[in-house]
């Protein structure tokens, strides 16, 4: 019993400790864009509805899933743990939708900038953003409602199973997934011509030579951090869902739920690399730590 009850402090205090930094990233992001001039750009909308996504993340799946984790909840599957579900779906759904949304964004940005301004203007925008919400609460309900037939069902419903384990796994990550890999490897690729460009410009010079795989190295760095800590998270979740009518559901309630917190802990993941990776964000960080944002109106404040 002392064992069990250590084990639940511990377990408790984690992954609070770990809704507690994704609430603050999150809001901190939130801040940075609505308060800095300089940071309201189509670009930071994108992020800042990233950020609201993963900030409800924070705050409601959060100490839902360590509730229900630590409840016979997970094994009765009562009307609290479908809430808990249908959040957790709806707003994973839109977190990863919304890294899709920036990944377009980035796309024009870095391949076609002049005509970047045209095509992602604020309402294109807007239109993402609602669209990214919009089909994460459809993708949800639908999931929800097929996994309320599948227990009417003698035999689990081909339809409904066809939806929870298939459709909606398809919708929400594997096609975002292959867009965004299709997109920054095109984005790679351009920006190695680019620099290989610059390169000549130089006239091979040896400093030329040091900015091009200084460039090159920047680039595989960010693209490689921005897949590989999305893919580590959630990809083990989603091929497990994926296969579990293959193998008769076996998988047991521990694994599910281990990677189910490996997939929420991409929201905490998310404010780092995809806010504070860029210098003004750090710069905007800064001037929160020092309190000198306090001492004044900086809102038009040049961050570097």
């Amino acid at each position: 019993m002392f064992l069990f009850n250590t084990f639940t402090h511990v377990y408790c205090l984690a992954w609070g400790c770990l809704s507690v930094v994704t609430i603050c990233g999150n809001l901190l992001v939130i801040m940075f864009v609505f308060y800095f001039q300089q940071l309201h750009t189509p670009t930071n909308y994108l992020i800042v509805s990233l950020a609201v996504a993963d900030l409800l993340v924070g705050i409601i799946v959060f100490p839902l899933s360590m509730a229900f984790s630590l409840s016979s909840c997970l094994y009765h599957e009562g009307l609290f743990c479908k809430v808990r579900i249908s959040f957790d779906i709806t707003l994973s759904t839109a977190s990863i939708l919304n890294l899709c949304c920036i990944s377009i964004d980035r796309y024009y940005a870095i391949c076609q900038p002049l005509t970047y301004t045209t095509k992602i203007s604020y309402r294109v925008i807007v239109i993402m953003i609602l669209m990214s919400w919009g089909v994460s609460v459809v993708i949800s309900v639908s999931i929800i409602i097929a996994g309320l037939n599948n227990e009417t069902c003698e035999e689990s419903c081909f339809i409904d199973v066809l939806i929870e384990n298939t459709i909606g796994p398809i919708l929400s990550f594997y096609l975002p997934v292959i867009i965004m890999l299709c997109i920054y490897l095109k984005i790679f690729l351009v920006a190695q011509r680019q620099a290989r460009s610059i390169w000549n410009t130089t006239c091979q010079r040896a400093t030329g030579g040091a900015t091009v795989s200084k460039m090159e190295r920047k680039a595989t760095k960010t693209l490689a951090t921005v897949l590989g800590v999305f893919l580590l998270c959630w990809t083990p979740f989603f091929l497990c869902v994926t296969f579990l009518p293959f193998i008769n559901n076996s998988v047991s309630l521990p694994v599910m739920e281990t990677l189910n917190w490996l997939t929420l802990s991409n929201s905490m993941l998310n404010p780092f690399i995809y806010a504070f990776f860029y210098s003004w964000f750090r710069s905007a960080f800064k001037m929160i730590i020092s309190g000198k944002i306090f001492q004044g109106d900086f809102t038009d404040s040049k961050l570097s």
